[in-house]
């Protein structure tokens, strides 16, 4: 395959194709395939191999049903066994270039969501020499839900894996495994900021970028143990690894809607049952409570915000209030107040797109204009037929420089106390102090 590019990899060498500006990697294990004894287990390296291994397409994905004819972002289902996988879009690979590398784990409310989707295309990062690695992990039963013969949170372990392939691989790419960012949107942010409170995750990267993160809430230790009653309530099978464990995956699928679904008998649980929780070991403590209170990761530089109209077209305001931006204000809020580095901004363009969100700043409609990929498949659905380029190249230049230098530059301030400087993402964005005083003395007093 003349002009596809091989790299050495510690499990074995990978072929890619020609991107762009620079080369991609697709469908690279950095775990086995966990499937049988594997299932429930803790990820566990790859069987290695010795031929150049064919990385040219996207790899399998947990995802086996997509999350609804509603949803926003075009997010494909990939058939297989081997989902612990990532893709590496490369300036440079096999050069010395020791680039900044962002690392972005996808969103999809814990259960749905793709690595393959055109809007996590790396393209414009790679011309802005970044490298970025996206990568899938276990959803739903089989990352989140407790089981008493199992670890807990299995899709929590699978992002450190992958980190940890980025800290061993990412050097043969171009990248600087010590000048690693993570990234994610909603679910994903909830990841990224899930990792900052996760002590086995620290030293794997050295920032954090959360785009409309949501987090289970509550998520003390009880609720998982809940859940999983809750499960076996429902489903009249035992919450173990060894009753699920050879289950096909459309039992796994009905086993899903069944704890999931809305009734009295879970009134006392949060909206979001199979997510990440506080196991006391791997999370010692709330994610939530531990940034708005601790300091476990308050030193690493902080870039986070939220649209401005999340879910207003299906709830309401106050459903987007109460999941996305009270709770990321409160902690820009905890973080200014001690000084730690944090940048905050609101996502205030409207799509002018027909449809449900028409006139709203809603949930995902920032991906693309952070991508820098207004072109790719259904932005147009999602944002109209011109979307500002303008504030694209501005919202992804933030992010570059805040991968390459820890600060988004552009005379973009921290949040402090004193000023509370946000981001307003517009058709032209602007910096405002204090935009949200009205919400924030509503919420906090």
């Amino acid at each position: 395959m003349p002009g596809h590019p091989i790299v050495a990899t510690t499990h074995g060498p990978v072929r890619g194709e020609p991107h762009a500006y620079g080369a991609r990697f697709l469908g690279i294990p950095y775990a086995a395939p966990p499937v049988g004894d594997l299932r429930f287990a803790p990820p566990v390296a790859p069987e290695p191999w010795e031929r150049p291994l064919d990385a040219v397409a996207y790899g399998p994905t947990a995802q086996r049903r997509g999350i609804g004819a509603g949803a926003t972002i075009p997010e494909p289902s990939v058939p297989g066994a081997g989902i612990l996988n990532l893709n590496v879009f490369t300036p440079a690979p096999g050069a010395p270039a020791a680039l900044p590398v962002l690392v972005w784990i996808h969103g999809g409310s814990y259960v749905a969501g793709s690595a393959a989707s055109p809007w996590y295309d790396g393209a414009s990062f790679s011309r802005d020499g970044v490298v970025l690695v996206s990568l899938g992990y276990r959803l739903g039963i089989e990352g989140f839900l407790h089981l008493a013969d199992a670890p807990d949170n299995r899709g929590v372990r699978d992002w450190i894996a992958a980190l940890r392939w980025v800290r061993e691989n990412i050097a043969a790419f171009g990248g600087d495994p010590a000048k690693v960012t993570v990234a994610g949107q909603s679910a994903g942010g909830g990841a990224v900021q899930t990792l900052l409170e996760t002590p086995a995750a620290h030293g794997l990267f050295r920032g954090a970028i959360a785009l409309s993160a949501s987090l289970m809430e509550p998520q003390e230790r009880w609720v998982g143990r809940a859940v999983a009653e809750l499960f076996t309530r429902r489903t009249g099978l035992p919450a173990t690894a060894a009753a699920l464990r050879d289950l096909p995956d459309e039992r796994i699928l009905a086993l899903q809607d069944a704890v999931r679904e809305p009734a009295p008998d879970r009134a006392e649980l949060p909206r979001r049952v199979l997510a990440p929780f506080a196991d006391g070991e791997l999370v010692p403590r709330p994610v939530l409570t531990e940034l708005t209170e601790g300091d476990l990761g308050a030193e690493l530089p902080l870039l986070l915000g939220f649209t401005r109209q999340e879910f207003n077209s299906s709830g309401g305001q106050e459903l987007t209030d109460l999941v996305f931006r009270r709770p990321n204000l409160a902690v820009a809020e905890a973080r200014a107040a001690r000084g730690h580095p944090t940048w905050l901004y609101e996502f205030r363009w409207p799509s002018p797109a027909p449809g449900s969100g028409q006139g709203l700043a809603f949930h995902c409609l920032d991906l693309p204009f952070a991508f820098d990929l207004l072109s790719a498949e259904g932005v147009k659905a999602a944002a109209g037929e011109a979307p500002p380029q303008r504030l694209a190249d501005a919202m992804h230049a933030a992010l570059v420089a805040f991968v390459r230098d820890l600060d988004p530059g552009g005379a973009w301030p921290r949040y402090t106390r004193g000023r509370r400087a946000t981001r307003l993402w517009e058709a032209v964005p602007r910096l405002v102090d204090d935009p949200l005083r009205a919400e924030r003395e509503s919420w906090f007093g």
